[in-house]
């Protein structure tokens, strides 16, 4: 199976994203958060207005993870399965993943691990010395990926979010081979 990522770029591919942004979130999240909070969440970081300030005045990236599946056609099938994005940190010299979220149905398929193979390749590319992320304390699914892909513990933040809600993460970084200094 392939796997590819393919950039958001147009009013269309933004509006998508949202909206799959908040099926994910919305699967996954309620478990873990609650509803309410994750509502908040989504309003404030997946919604369409979030998305588009994010790449506009945050110099996000983001991009589909399509899967595709040679079957008896000569065309592959493609399916999205999730979405990731992120920034370059020029002031750290480091890629900080924002987001790598899957539908339920697609995880435990290895995209995770893709995915943070794309992000390596994306820092080698532009000569950053790591990737870092912000994974909730309780999402010991998200943990065990990051930690199964190379990345460590470096910190824990409490962040006030406004409305009475706190995102209660560790901070976790890979150093990128030959380019850590």
């Amino acid at each position: 199976m392939g796997v590819s990522f393919v950039p958001v770029r147009s009013a269309c591919d933004q509006a998508r994203l949202a909206e799959l942004a908040g099926f994910i979130w919305r699967e996954y999240w309620p478990s873990i958060i609650g509803a309410e909070q994750t509502g908040y969440m989504i309003e404030r970081f997946q919604s369409l207005e979030a998305i588009q300030r994010d790449m506009t005045e945050n110099e996000y990236e983001y991009w589909f993870i399509i899967a595709s599946e040679e079957g008896e056609s000569t065309i592959p099938a493609r399916r999205i399965v999730g979405f990731t994005g992120g920034h370059d940190e020029p002031e750290t010299n480091r890629f900080f993943i924002s987001k790598i979220y899957l539908l339920s149905s697609e995880r435990s398929h290895g995209f995770a691990r893709r995915t943070i193979e794309f992000y390596e390749s994306l820092c080698f590319a532009r000569g950053l010395q790591a990737a870092y992320l912000t994974v909730n304390k309780h999402n010991e699914l998200g943990i065990r990926a990051y930690q199964g892909t190379g990345f460590e513990v470096i910190d824990a933040v409490e962040t006030d979010i406004g409305s009475g809600f706190v995102m209660d993460d560790y901070i976790m970084e890979k150093k990128m081979p030959g380019l850590s200094h």
